[in-house]
């Protein structure tokens, strides 16, 4: 017989199975797009629970699709090749030399360390870069620059915004049971690649598959108000005001921004989390409190 604390104890884990039931029910079937980024994606521990909670969304029904980002990786091989890392308004300047460092450690490296993570777990990962099925086709990104400024925009090289998403590659693989691991790299229509904000690809790719969920891995504990109190749930309307007052800025903004712009293009709900705790994902989807911010309609 069980002694009264292990029974216990097992007791517990099938009330927390319980509790996940309803969620497990409402997503079968149904597409997450996980941006992946952060300490989330360094940390060896992290690294590993990331790779489970993805295969276990997949063994209970749901689609994950994965865009990961890459950042302090790509800069760190730059320095490393003797090149010093440029930036403006936080997006990264691209000659054709970074552009192949980009490849490199994106498409190359960090692309297919996450594949082999979840196949490690019993999933069955796909690396793509957006090139991939002309997955991502992109353009040249345009700065906005001071009407005075005479120059026009800075020339941002290769660093390059979406223009389309097909997402014809990725329901082929859905429905053959994979997971598809994205690098954000997209090419234009004369096949000339061109590096992607991860965040904004993110929400471009959770838009083109009228994704129920778009959830972004940060650092933070999600998005706080001006006293740092985490807030839990915004509307659009509360979060277009909290750009405005600047209480979201710098490194959130690129995420928030996606959130509206792919809740705006059919996505049902978006999650800014903290990636930093370990199973952040199912603690996000399967359970009734969450723990990050969500951005609802």
């Amino acid at each position: 017989m069980h002694d009264t604390e292990s029974m216990d104890r097992l007791i517990k884990k099938a009330d927390i199975l319980i509790e996940a039931l309803p969620y497990i029910r409402t997503f079968f079937g149904k597409t997450v797009v996980i941006k992946y980024g952060g300490k989330a994606m360094v940390d060896e521990e992290l690294k590993e629970t990331f790779a489970q909670d993805v295969v276990l969304m997949k063994y209970v029904g749901m689609n994950p699709v994965i865009v990961h980002g890459g950042g302090p990786q790509i800069s760190s091989m730059m320095k490393r090749l003797g090149k010093e890392p440029q930036f403006i308004k936080g997006i990264r300047v691209t000659d054709k030399e970074t552009m192949e460092i980009v490849e490199m450690v994106l498409g190359g490296t960090i692309n297919k360390e996450i594949v082999t993570a979840i196949n490690r777990h019993g999933g069955k990962a796909v690396g793509l870069t957006g090139k991939d099925g002309r997955l991502i086709t992109a353009r040249q990104i345009e700065l906005d620059r001071p009407k005075k400024n005479k120059a026009g925009s800075p020339d941002m090289g290769m660093a390059g915004e979406v223009e389309e998403v097909d997402p014809r590659l990725l329901s082929c693989l859905e429905g053959d049971r994979f997971i598809p691991v994205i690098a954000p790299i997209g090419a234009d229509r004369e096949g000339k690649g061109y590096n992607i904000n991860a965040d904004i690809a993110a929400g471009s790719v959770a838009s083109a598959l009228k994704a129920e969920k778009l959830i972004f891995l940060t650092d933070v504990k999600g998005i706080l108000d001006k006293d740092g109190r985490l807030l839990s749930t915004l509307s659009k309307k509360e979060t277009s005001k909290l750009i405005r007052d600047e209480v979201i800025s710098d490194g959130m903004l690129p995420k928030v921004r996606s959130c509206l712009a792919a809740l705006e293009g059919g996505v049902k709900k978006t999650h800014i989390i903290d990636g930093r705790i370990p199973h952040a994902i199912l603690l996000e989807v399967f359970t009734d409190k969450g723990i990050g911010t969500e951005i609802v309609s």
